[in-house]
């Protein structure tokens, strides 16, 4: 039952967002709305196909549990009122004011693999790690400990890179340079989210601390 309600919640929550970006352009002939939805349509099925087997996951990412971090509760709910900004400015940009002038095929079409790609590293690090939490707290009732294994032996948060390669796509799949500012807004919240994320695990998740001698970066290979 729990799957059937992960594919459904997804299915809604991405017609909710293209139904924004629509409103927002005023019209229904916009390209990149339908490029937007296909994408996210998409992708809502590659999460449930990839995850669907794995009934202890669907569970943990299904509802808030205890210990969430009181900060993380306050970023995602910031978080997701930046998303909605984000589909909101790049509607009235390229679709009904047109403040980037004209619709580049060849532009939209990066954007959807550059969202290919940050999903393809998200996917890759949930698979990866039986304790990717959507939220963030130690889960002692399940035994939490560290993944060191595929992605995690690259950077310490695979799924937030890719979480941030899939949020710069939008202004690409949209072409709206405008939309850029409230995504840049939506990544450096990730960063944050990130570093605070990384202190609660060196300080609460045994082994963790060692994990970080063994992958050296949080978030970016070489850089961060």
């Amino acid at each position: 039952m729990e799957k059937i309600k992960l594919l459904v919640k997804g299915i809604i929550s991405n017609i909710i967002f293209s139904t924004i970006l629509f409103l927002s352009a005023g019209r229904i002939d916009y390209a990149q709305g339908w490029i937007f939805l296909a994408v996210n349509i998409v992708s809502t099925f590659a999460n449930f196909m990839t995850i669907r087997h794995n009934s202890d996951l669907i569970n943990e990412r299904a509802t808030v549990k205890e210990g969430v971090k009181s900060w993380d509760k306050m970023i995602l709910g910031f978080s997701a009122i930046i998303y909605v900004l984000t589909v909101v400015v790049a509607g009235l940009d390229s679709g009904r004011f047109g403040w980037t002038p004209g619709f580049n095929w060849r532009i939209s079409v990066i954007g959807v693999l550059i969202m290919a790609t940050g999903q393809f590293l998200f996917l890759s690090a949930r698979h990866s790690n039986n304790f990717f939490s959507s939220t963030v707290r130690i889960q002692k009732e399940r035994g939490h400990s560290v993944c060191d294994s595929g992605l995690y032996s690259f950077v310490r948060h695979p799924g937030y890179l890719g979480m941030s390669i899939s949020l710069m796509s939008i202004p690409l799949i949209t072409v709206s340079k405008w939309s850029f500012v409230p995504t840049a807004i939506a990544i450096i919240l990730i960063i944050v989210r990130t570093s605070l994320e990384d202190k609660t695990l060196i300080a609460e998740l045994d082994g963790y601390q060692e994990f970080t001698n063994k992958t050296r970066y949080r978030l970016i290979p070489f850089i961060w």
